[in-house]
């Protein structure tokens, strides 16, 4: 069994991960991420939780078996506290290489919201890839002016909202834009099943739920003003109607990501970039 924490209050775990995560910044730099750090575990809802039972586990350890659900429930949250003391510290490494030039930023409420927000998703994620497209948008929010705060937010919706499937369509267009679903689906998964399966379904669904997200669209032409150019219909003498419904990996019409979309990606699939200063949405 691993070893349980040794402290039974709040003060003694939170003087911990500070004194870890912080212990190589000078004093005002180690205050604001302090401030980081606090807003992250207080977002958590099993921390407090998690440090009662641990305090009862170390009082009453000689009268409880090994196998108890107590026992098995702490060893569980003892191996989350390990994945979010890695994360914190990934996080404040990365904010080392951004500078001093975000230390207003990270120590602002509106940013502290945001980590709030963050953590809590990024406890309920089920998956790595996930919780560090959470990671790179908490920490790349705090070194970029691309978009403002509330898109930031929509974003960390998408990232609840979405699973890896839906990322995986999203890194295959931002890498090859101009795909057509067939494109994407033969480069994702190969041979193309028969139109009325499962697989034929659940992808119409992935590309229907990210078009209707905002997410992505079709590709389209757009004049000067950045208006979108209507398609004339291409008509046809004599042309025979189709006999059956357009494919789900129809090959005709590219696909692109959407500004927002590609804002996503800047953010979530991205390392940091260092744009403090950069024009921000709406400004």
């Amino acid at each position: 069994m691993s070893d349980l924490p040794q402290s039974p209050d709040d003060k003694a775990i939170v003087e911990r991960l500070r004194s870890e995560l912080a212990k190589s910044e000078p004093t005002r730099r180690k205050r604001i991420i302090e401030k980081f750090v606090l807003a992250a575990l207080g977002s958590i809802p099993w921390i407090g939780g998690f440090l009662s039972a641990a305090a009862s586990y170390k009082s009453e350890e000689g009268s409880l078996k090994q196998d108890s659900l107590q026992t098995q429930w702490l060893e569980e949250h003892q191996q989350k506290i390990g994945l979010l003391r890695e994360a914190l510290e990934e996080i404040r490494q990365r904010f080392a290489s951004l500078g001093a030039g975000i230390e207003e930023r990270i120590q602002s409420e509106e940013y502290l919201a945001l980590v709030r927000k963050g953590f809590r998703a990024w406890d309920e994620a089920d998956t790595k890839e996930k919780r560090r497209y959470i990671a790179n948008l908490v920490t790349n929010s705090a070194g970029t002016r691309v978009c403002s705060d509330d898109v930031v937010r929509l974003f960390l919706d998408w990232l609840e909202l979405y699973h890896e499937i839906h990322f995986a369509v999203i890194r295959e267009i931002f890498e090859n834009p101009g795909s057509t679903r067939f494109g994407i689906w033969s480069d994702l998964y190969g041979d193309t099943p028969r139109e009325d399966s499962a697989e034929a379904d659940l992808f119409k669904l992935l590309i229907r739920d990210l078009s209707t997200g905002g997410v992505i669209r079709q590709e389209r032409d757009v004049n000067q003003f950045g208006q979108f150019v209507r398609k004339t219909p291409q008509r046809t003498r004599g042309a025979t109607a189709a006999t059956t419904m357009e494919s789900a990996f129809e090959d005709s019409k590219p696909y692109v990501l959407t500004e927002l979309g590609k804002q996503f990606v800047h953010y979530t699939m991205s390392e940091v970039v260092n744009r403090i200063g950069g024009p921000r949405a709406g400004a």
